[in-house]
């Protein structure tokens, strides 16, 4: 009798990744990290903070969970015209973002879409120079919005 495949549980690989990238495995930073997985989008903190389940994190613990998850490599963030961060999973546990391109904000409805086939141009800085991120935000109407407007 063959043995079956069974794939590991988003869960399962949460913690893997968790404790692979030297993080600790806590209940905020395992249900943040799968939330961000399952939505494979860029969110602001208040609708993190307002997801089922993650409505019972106070605000510094959300913010401190962001912050190590992304400072650990398993969330990036963008920068949206208002100046808040939001939070995308990369695509290591499916959905989510593989990093290092553009993203479409929608100025109507507010949410931001990856644009994963357009990589971020090649920036050349002055010798000794370290760069530590790029961002690229383009800014409009989404389909839905700009129909609904009759564009």
């Amino acid at each position: 009798m063959a043995a079956s495949r069974v794939r590991p549980s988003l869960s399962a690989k949460v913690r893997e990744l968790l404790k692979g990238s030297g993080l600790r495995c806590t209940p905020a930073r395992d249900a943040v990290l799968r939330f961000l997985s399952q939505k494979g989008h860029p969110l602001a903190h208040s609708e993190i903070a307002k997801a089922r389940g993650l409505a019972a994190l106070d605000r510094v613990t959300l913010y401190r969970t962001l912050t190590a998850l992304q400072e650990a490599g398993l969330v990036h963030r963008v920068q949206d015209q208002d100046g808040a961060w939001r939070f995308c999973a990369h695509a290591r546990l499916g959905k989510g973002c593989p990093g290092g391109h553009a993203h479409f904000l929608c100025t109507q409805c507010g949410r931001m879409h990856c644009l994963t086939s357009q990589a971020l141009p090649w920036i050349t800085v002055s010798d000794g120079a370290l760069v530590t991120g790029k961002q690229l935000v383009v800014y409009g109407l989404c389909p839905a919005c700009a129909a609904r407007k009759g564009r």
